[in-house]
């Protein structure tokens, strides 16, 4: 283990040298702030505490790709171009960052694959056992179970449309991606769809969230006098979550774990790593049982929430989507997991909700040694950025002077081709970017397409987008009105052989390694 210096809240070890963003940036001076600075309080007038990611946005709109903000005593540097997110990427120089609002979740998560530091061996340990669950082969035996969840969906939706009500697109969207993640990777039904408000895990989960995203909003030495009401019903949040992974993780043991890998905790209980023999920890399975099903349906749920709100508010791209749908598809009642990478416009559509409203908007780097920040911003070792991605993502001198507009067709082959590497990054970077990256991308393009497949979708008269910040981020208030299209069959019509026929791939990790 590496030297450690300071401690985070939870009174867990860092780095040494980790003493803040401005102890490790000598020439501090030359990075531009906000005007009108206080003493002691910093940048915070004018800043809402519920949403300082868009109040960074706009800062960078206004000083440019780095700047800094100052709250109560700590200085901290953002990033928002595209030429230094770039070198931020260099893994030799840089790693991810646990700080800010990610490491407030330590309480809850600990040392699982998000929110574990870079000198804590549970983390290789983790990815190394799990990252066969991602393989293409084991993708395709989730395929048939994101079927039969999105049928559930479909099924509240059409009594919904039936009966001419909107739907709550971000409730539902969350009731449909944690029963996903839940049933492919822990063989556990939460029941959301049969239930009139969310299930007590998510409330908890949002509570979680929230309550991380509010410490970062007010001074240290103060928090327990002024957030005194929220850490109890944190606490009590953190409490109602361990309980439901111990209870998940309680029957699976009775059940006896399967040690084929069948499912993520399959693996969590009964793979050893494949070289040194080692196995998870029962503390460490809790933590990443909670990481897998907080992570493996928060930042789907939000994705597709976007890419729904981007198709109501285009009926043109809506119609081509459909359409690419129909011709893909065809009458198949359920499609088999080849045809779902087929959908190549659905998937821009995605892309390029992602690109405007990356729903995990920011990752944090920090420097591996002494080193100069695209040759112009000295900083030492253990001082770290935070890169604002839906500022990345907005880089005129990448994504042109319309960046602002949505436009799936950025992400067609030819124009994905000429940009640079790492303009575009949803999932994190490096080695510790996003596990379950293929696992979201073919659960949002399938529900997509079976959703574009069976209704003509519209946002209710005067809605604006209002983004919501819980560290992830969700559009606020989204409800759309549905008309039945007089198309599909049922979506849990049973598989045939040749929906998966041909050489499964061998195991591997998609990625290297959301955000973990």
């Amino acid at each position: 283990m590496a030297e450690t210096g300071s401690r985070t809240t939870d009174g867990a070890a860092l780095p040494k040298g980790f003493r803040g963003a401005e102890q490790g940036w000598p020439q501090l001076e030359r990075i531009p702030h906000p005007p009108h600075r206080l003493p002691l309080l910093g940048d915070v007038l004018g800043v809402d505490r519920r949403t300082p990611l868009q109040d960074s946005m706009r800062f960078a709109h206004r000083l440019g790709p780095i700047f800094r903000r100052k709250a109560f005593g700590n200085e901290f540097v953002f990033v928002a171009g595209a030429r230094l997110a770039a070198d931020l990427a260099d893994e030799a120089r840089f790693a991810k960052h646990v700080g800010l609002g990610v490491a407030n979740l330590r309480p809850v998560a600990g040392d699982g694959l998000f929110t574990a530091y870079n000198h804590e061996p549970n983390w290789q340990l983790a990815h190394d056992v799990l990252a066969p669950a991602f393989s293409r082969e084991a993708m395709a035996g989730y395929h048939p179970m994101m079927l039969d969840v999105a049928a559930r969906l479909t099924g509240h939706w059409d009594r919904e449309a039936a009966a001419g009500r909107a739907v709550d697109v971000p409730g539902d969207m969350t009731k449909l991606t944690l029963e996903t993640i839940a049933r492919t990777g822990f063989g556990h039904d939460f029941g959301s769809f049969e239930r009139g408000r969310l299930h007590p895990f998510v409330t908890a989960m949002i509570g979680t969230l929230t309550y991380a995203q509010r410490l970062n909003t007010v001074p240290a030495p103060l928090a327990p006098l002024l957030l005194r009401g929220a850490t109890r019903r944190n606490a009590a949040d953190i409490a109602l979550l361990n309980r439901t992974v111990d209870d998940l993780v309680r029957a699976r043991r009775r059940a006896g774990a399967g040690g084929d890998g069948d499912d993520l905790l399959d693996r969590m209980l009964a793979t050893a790593h494949p070289e040194t023999g080692e196995r998870l920890s029962p503390e460490n399975v809790r933590y990443q049982v909670i990481t897998f099903l907080v992570a493996g349906h928060e930042t789907t749920s939000g994705a597709l929430s976007f890419a729904l709100y981007y198709l109501s508010r285009h009926p043109e791209v809506a119609a081509r989507a459909r359409a690419e749908v129909d011709r893909v598809w065809g009458d198949t009642p359920a499609p088999g997991y080849d045809q779902v990478a087929k959908l190549r416009y659905v998937r821009r559509v995605l892309d390029e909700s992602l690109r405007l409203w990356p729903t995990a908007p920011a990752f944090a780097r920090e420097a591996r040694q002494d080193t100069v920040l695209a040759g112009e911003h000295p900083m030492r070792r253990g001082a770290w950025t935070l890169v604002l991605l839906p500022m990345l993502h907005r880089d005129p001198e990448v994504w042109g002077p319309d960046a602002e507009r949505f436009d799936p067709d950025r992400f067609d082959a030819k124009a994905a081709r000429g940009r640079a590497p790492h303009v575009f990054k949803p999932f994190g970077t490096g080695a510790r970017a996003c596990i379950g990256r293929q696992f979201a991308l073919h659960e949002a393009t399938l529900v997509l397409g079976l959703l574009l497949r069976r209704y003509d979708l519209s946002a209710e008269p005067g809605y604006r987008l209002r983004v919501s910040e819980r560290l992830t981020l969700m559009p606020e208030g989204l409800r759309l009105r549905l008309e039945r299209r007089p198309v599909p069959a049922p979506v849990t019509a049973p598989l045939t052989a040749s929906d998966t026929d041909g050489p499964a791939s061998a195991p591997r990790c998609p990625v290297h390694g959301v955000g973990d």
